[in-house]
């Protein structure tokens, strides 16, 4: 199984994931996922070859979609410009197990609703996320899932950033790793990967937002694709 395929089999569990606890639809296409909720319409693209039906299917979904529209797709199967979307391109990395050093900083799971909403508020604040639902974007079911995992990392006893994975089959996630402004350049996001990392020695996934990809790059994380992004929105 390529790389590729594993990262975006991931994203699929994660996608589907966040749909089921958050009460939102989940349109199952073999070709694409898509999330529709009150205030985003997520669609990731599953594989390369999308036929007449998928494609038709998801140009119905973005055209309707009164919420923001967010299309992942590392295959570059979609036109999104046909749409009135906008491109971004940020790479899918990948890195194989290994050991790194204990982190820096203290690094805590969430296993609790007020710590998961803690994970929730650093990440609507410091990402920040466009589309997720305020006070809903991280239930308390996903902590029931045994595949969804959120970290914290703390700075001077207060919280300072947070990241989600998502382990399953064998391959591991890394989302929305976040640092808080105030904290930002004091080693809060290595400690996060290092916490992570050396907690699941499995192959782990994650596409990279320009400010994090020197991490990354040091970490041992490679580039497998540019992925585009499509959106309504900045």
């Amino acid at each position: 199984m390529s790389a590729l395929h594993l990262a975006v089999s991931n994203a699929a569990v994660l996608t589907t994931t966040l749909a089921r606890a958050r009460g939102h639809e989940l349109v199952e296409r073999p070709g694409f996922l898509a999330m529709r909720g009150p205030t985003l319409l997520r669609v990731l693209v599953r594989r390369p070859d999308l036929d007449a039906d998928d494609l038709a299917e998801l140009n119905l979904l973005v055209k309707r979609a009164e919420a923001r529209v967010l299309v992942e797709d590392s295959y570059g199967t979609v036109d999104g410009a046909a749409l009135d979307l906008t491109a971004r391109h940020m790479p899918v990395m990948v890195r194989e197990p290994g050991p790194l050093p204990e982190p820096a900083l203290e690094v805590t799971p969430a296993r609790t609703a007020a710590e998961l909403a803690v994970v929730e508020r650093v990440v609507v604040d410091g990402f920040p996320v466009p589309g997720f639902p305020v006070g809903g974007a991280l239930p308390a079911a996903l902590l029931d899932t045994g595949w969804c995992h959120a970290h914290l990392a703390w700075r001077d006893g207060r919280p300072a950033g947070a990241c989600l994975t998502i382990v399953a089959d064998g391959v591991g996630g890394v989302y929305w790793v976040t640092t808080l402004p105030e904290h930002r350049s004091r080693g809060v996001g290595r400690a996060l990967m290092h916490a992570v990392l050396n907690q699941f020695p499995v192959p782990m996934t994650l596409t990279a937002a320009r400010p994090g990809r020197p991490l990354y790059d040091s970490l041992g994380f490679s580039v497998v694709t540019e992925a585009t992004w499509w959106s309504n929105g900045g």
